[in-house]
């Protein structure tokens, strides 16, 4: 165990340790994106307490495992084994024991396996217990400094079709989401992204790169920038991505946008005018909602 986690295991066990931890459950479990600091310390907790530990890869989970200073029997549960090895942790649930299950980095489940192991045990009426922490999503839509365009949230893509005509399509349906959306990528395949998404033209993208880890780096570009900005360095196709796509700027309000809700809201209630509004007109409903409130008083 590296002598920098020793204090922290010996505080999780009095910070978490009078919680309750029901036996025949399955701690679904967030570890670090890349600091190991990130580590909460109720996951360190249940990490220590459980009988087994099932996960993405063994290697990896080893290492991290041994940072902390923790020893338990691993179970692999992939994407490629995922459905039978379920079979094998509800198995043990059914025996009473307490089952942890991690991906390779981040919350399981979101763009990583865990989500069909969670959909056994809960057929079976077992516990499915969350530990939240780190997640690459909101890491980086923290820093994107977006305000008043994203109040109505933002959609989370993930991985685009890895075929060049897939992917082509699914960006164009990107084009029209009104929203912010979050993108997930690998070094072998950023490159290929970057050029798909250039004819957003000058749409922002905050791109994340190495979250958290020592060569973290953050940049906010226009799409078209995107291929030149990963060319300026060849580090820049190194590492894990994640990138989010601003919200369409919101259309000028015109004299006709205000004459139509106006109108609208003389008959209707508020939130059926501004949808209707909305779709007459093309703005922003959040945008119009705003106005209506203005016009309402």
């Amino acid at each position: 165990m590296s002598a920098l986690f020793s204090a922290a295991l010996a505080a999780s066990a009095q910070a978490a340790g009078e919680q309750s931890y029901p036996q025949g459950s399955l701690y679904v479990v967030a570890t670090p994106i890349g600091n190991l600091a990130d580590i909460s310390l109720r996951a360190l907790h249940v990490l220590a307490l459980v009988d087994t530990i099932a996960c993405e890869d063994t290697r990896h989970t080893q290492a991290l495992l041994r940072a902390y200073g923790i020893d338990k029997p691993l179970l692999a549960l992939h994407q490629h084994n995922e459905s039978q090895a379920a079979q094998g942790v509800v198995d043990l649930l059914r025996q009473g024991r307490r089952v942890a299950y991690v991906s390779d980095a981040g919350t399981p489940g979101v763009s990583d396996p865990g989500a069909r192991l969670v959909q056994a045990v809960q057929a079976q009426g077992l516990r499915a217990i969350p530990l939240p922490g780190a997640s690459s999503v909101t890491t980086l839509l923290s820093v994107t400094g977006m305000r008043d365009e994203a109040a109505s949230g933002f959609v989370f893509a993930g991985f685009l079709p890895s075929k060049s005509a897939e992917r082509q399509v699914a960006v164009q349906a990107l084009a029209s989401e009104q929203r912010a959306t979050v993108l997930l990528e690998a070094p072998h395949r950023i490159d290929a992204l970057a050029q798909a998404l250039a004819v957003l033209g000058e749409r922002l993208v905050t791109v994340g790169r190495e979250l958290t880890k020592q060569f973290e780096e953050i940049a906010t570009v226009s799409a078209q920038a995107l291929p030149a900005w990963l060319a300026h360095d060849s580090n820049r196709l190194r590492g894990e991505f994640v990138l989010v796509l601003h919200p369409l700027a919101a259309p000028v309000a015109t004299g006709d946008d205000t004459r139509v809700l106006r109108l609208l809201l003389e008959q209707l209630p508020l939130k059926t005018a501004v949808k209707l509004a909305a779709d007459i007109t093309g703005q922003a409903r959040n945008h119009l909602y705003e106005r209506a409130l203005e016009l309402k008083k």
